[in-house]
């Protein structure tokens, strides 16, 4: 493999593991913060734990089912692109031969690569496989490891899925008196954690992430509590 070659694979899947991290990080806290908000709500209105219960399980298989379906129909259209791409790539390839060498000529120019040794570069890589190195240099895809919608699907299921079993259990298995507290405490220990995790994983400050991360999980929840304290004064 020569240096491009090498950097644009070990690049590429670099950011393929960053990106599924992030997506598995932000799923978590979506997990977190809509079924601490469901919960946390049902709390104002009862404190009857079979109420809670059921409340928390319906918000968590809503929620992780609503979420895999999303990313499936969205990794599906990302992945339906890339093909796409792929057969024009193809076909250009094959229609136009001389072009598209002299157009990885050019990309490898732009990375650095004198004329004389981008050329030499593009005409080897082209001999030895010339879909995938366009595919790679030129595109950003690499045909062997297109999106997997199965995968992405999935993926967001167990992020949400772990998420929401966190103030789900908070709220269900403290005695009554220190159900809220606990609950509270729990989601912003966990929003703090994911927010923390989504900036060093985006490569930016941490502390606004978390600002913004775990007052809008303290806002949601309180916007909720009040909304449940209020329909179960207004039920009684």
């Amino acid at each position: 493999m020569t240096e491009p070659d090498h950097e644009e694979a070990h690049g590429g899947a670099l950011g393929s593991r960053l990106n599924w991290l992030r997506a598995a990080v932000l799923g978590a806290n979506d997990g977190i913060v809509s079924t601490a908000g469901l919960v946390v709500g049902v709390a104002g209105a009862t404190s009857d734990r079979g109420a809670l219960l059921t409340a928390g399980l319906a918000g968590l298989l809503a929620g992780s089912m609503s979420m895999a379906a999303g990313e499936y129909v969205s990794v599906s259209t990302q992945r339906d692109s890339e093909k796409a791409a792929l057969a024009q790539e193809k076909q250009e390839l094959r229609e136009q031969p001389e072009a598209e060498l002299a157009e990885l000529t050019g990309i490898l120019q732009e990375r650095g690569l004198s004329r004389k040794v981008a050329r030499e570069a593009a005409l080897q890589l082209t001999e030895r496989d010339a879909l995938r190195t366009h595919a790679r240099v030129e595109l950003g895809i690499d045909p062997d490891e297109l999106t997997n919608p199965w995968h992405a699907a999935w993926a967001s299921f167990l992020a949400f899925t772990a998420g929401a079993l966190l103030p789900l259990l908070a709220i269900v298995l403290p005695p009554e008196a220190w159900r809220l507290p606990v609950t509270v405490v729990s989601v912003l220990a966990a929003l703090v954690l994911t927010g923390w995790s989504s900036a060093r994983l985006g490569s930016a400050r941490p502390g606004p992430a978390v600002l913004r991360n775990a007052g809008g999980g303290a806002l949601a929840m309180a916007v909720t509590y009040a909304a449940g304290a209020l329909l179960g004064a207004v039920g009684a």
